[in-house]
């Protein structure tokens, strides 16, 4: 089943001299449970398209409905709302809050769901463990790892028991025992839990674990491969 719909997708950057065609022209559909990496060269159009797909940009035309909801037609506020129910968010730069522990991490996004503490201690416990890194519960962001720091991304991503995660470059500042220790973790929570993933990554580790690889250059779709 299609979780999200993309039609006639553009973001046109008028910012130059000469309009810059960042998203030109995509149509995509997306299906529940997907492991699906966005592949390109830099400047093609990879983490442009995954802010209009997390509403985080408004696109210049065209649409994007995730399940029933046309998010292109959601004021910023509307928005907001949409995306603390159903959206994860990994990014490369980490962006946890210095701070807070792990655990608090974790928990920010249910609180501001207001969710009762005894869910949120629960939820997040149960996540750190997921991501192999519950006995550092009560660090702070600055003593841990690069790699210990992406997992508490993705159990943050995972809190709000979002539809789908999207994760711009997550493995692009690690090694490459942290990379496959957290590709494995985010691939067996696609398959435990059907969670739909989309990356956007150079990454060829990346690469080789998606099951679909969609190939952005210029802000077009170049190819669109689906693995047995």
């Amino acid at each position: 089943m299609a979780i999200i719909q993309i039609k006639q997708l553009k973001k046109i950057y008028n910012s130059t001299q000469v309009p810059v065609h960042a998203i030109n022209g995509i149509d995509l559909s997306i299906e529940e449970g997907e492991f699906t990496a966005i592949v390109g060269p830099s400047g093609s159009g990879k983490t442009t398209f995954l802010n209009l797909l997390g509403g985080l940009d408004n696109p210049t035309s065209g649409t994007i409905t995730i399940g029933d909801e046309e998010i292109t037609k959601l004021t910023p506020n509307q928005r907001i709302k949409f995306r603390l129910k159903n959206i994860g968010f990994i990014f490369q730069a980490y962006n946890l809050i210095p701070v807070l522990t792990a655990k608090e991490n974790v928990e920010f996004i249910m609180e501001l769901q207001k969710k009762s503490k005894t869910d949120r201690t629960k939820r997040s416990m149960e996540l750190l463990k997921a991501v192999g890194i519950e006995e550092k519960a009560n660090h702070f962001p600055r003593q841990l790892s690069g790699g210990q720091q992406q997992r508490i991304a993705v159990a943050r991503a995972l809190a709000s028991r979002p539809k789908y995660i999207l994760a711009d470059e997550p493995t692009a500042n690690l090694d490459s025992t942290s990379t496959e220790n957290l590709l494995n973790i985010m691939e067996n929570l696609n398959r435990e839990e059907n969670i739909t993933f989309i990356f956007s990554t150079h990454d060829a580790r990346v690469v080789k674990k998606a099951r679909r690889v969609i190939t952005i250059e210029d802000g077009k779709i170049l190819s669109d491969e689906r693995k047995n």
